[in-house]
């Protein structure tokens, strides 16, 4: 009974102890980039034959609607929308930061703009494989933004 006893108090505190004091040995996942800059974001961006059409299918698949929406949403960051939706998808992969213009465009759309632009983003080919990866990334970005251009010390820019 002694030893029991003495099992379930070491047992008990080894738990506790573990949950207090995390490893040193594990990485934190969300420091480091989802893809190397260079060569790897490169192959991200390239689009196949294959892809274009898998892209294609996805956009003809979404209701009209919600399209209407998108479009609105991608016409109130002006036409700068094509280049800074490249940086933004390079800084949600890479921790490569957009510029203050970027971010104005992205604050200027709003929070729900940017949301759901990105959802759709991360449903083409070239994007799908992070998407479970980027929902923390993607707010990561919309809070620097929003910060940095709501900022008066940063209006200087």
């Amino acid at each position: 009974m002694e030893l029991k006893k003495l099992f379930m108090a070491f047992f008990i505190t080894t738990t506790v102890v573990t949950f207090v004091y995390p490893s040193f040995g594990q990485k934190n996942i969300d420091d480091e980039p989802l893809v190397n800059p260079g060569r790897d974001m490169d192959a991200v961006k390239e689009i196949s034959p294959a892809s274009q059409d898998y892209n294609l299918d996805l956009l003809e698949n979404l209701p009209t609607k919600y399209m209407m929406y998108i479009g609105t949403c991608m016409k109130t960051m002006d036409s700068y929308f094509r280049n800074c939706n490249a940086d933004v998808i390079e800084e949600i992969l890479t921790k490569k930061p957009v510029s203050r213009e970027c971010c104005m465009k992205v604050v200027k759309a709003g929070k729900k703009c940017y949301m759901e632009i990105r959802k759709v983003m991360f449903q083409f080919y070239q994007l799908k494989r992070f998407a479970s990866q980027v929902s923390f990334r993607t707010n990561e970005v919309w809070d620097r933004c929003s910060t940095e251009v709501e900022s008066p010390s940063s209006s200087h820019y």
